[in-house]
């Protein structure tokens, strides 16, 4: 299964800092079972939302270099509120570092005023082709489908001086 939970990018400051948002929605079936007469988006969930509002912000810079952006490493992660359906996650990812084969990030999630989670996150930067010569193909093939998904996310736009985008 296949999760894309970052459902727009809404701030960006190139190489430097990245805003995303997940809306929760009772339609997530996995919500369901997490848990009964309460459902919340799971803290791994939450998490993942981190990694992948990191992970834009990592092929945006560096121009989608690599196919695949995943978790190294989740370090000081830290729950704080439940995230129910109807609500926004909130999530910001400062980048400490950004090298060719790996970055670091603090991020955030937030609720209105109330932080939900928080941590810091070690990024690695591969493709298939790195271990496989014959990967290559498969490796365009994910960088293409990862470009159409940054066209629907955040299209490329004149960023305002706040470092918002214009929309």
């Amino acid at each position: 299964m296949n999760f894309t939970l970052v459902d727009r990018i809404t701030d960006l400051v190139p190489g430097k800092t990245i805003q995303a948002i997940k809306q929760v929605s009772m339609a997530e079936e996995y919500l369901a079972d997490h848990f009964p007469r309460f459902p919340v988006l799971p803290g791994v969930m939450m998490l993942e939302s981190a990694v992948e509002t990191a992970a834009w912000l990592v092929h945006k810079h560096t121009q989608f270099a690599k196919s695949l952006v995943v978790l190294k490493e989740a370090r000081q992660i830290r729950y704080g509120n439940f995230v129910t359906p109807g609500e926004t996650l909130v999530v910001t990812a400062e980048a400490m570092r950004i090298d060719p084969s790996e970055s670091e990030f603090k991020i955030r999630g937030v609720v209105g005023n109330a932080t939900a989670i928080q941590g810091k996150l070690v990024l690695s930067h591969v493709s298939l082709s790195d271990s496989d010569a014959a990967m290559a193909a498969v490796d365009e093939k994910i960088i293409q489908q990862r470009k159409a998904r940054w066209a629907i996310l955040q299209p490329d736009r004149p960023a305002s001086t706040t470092g918002q985008v214009d929309r």
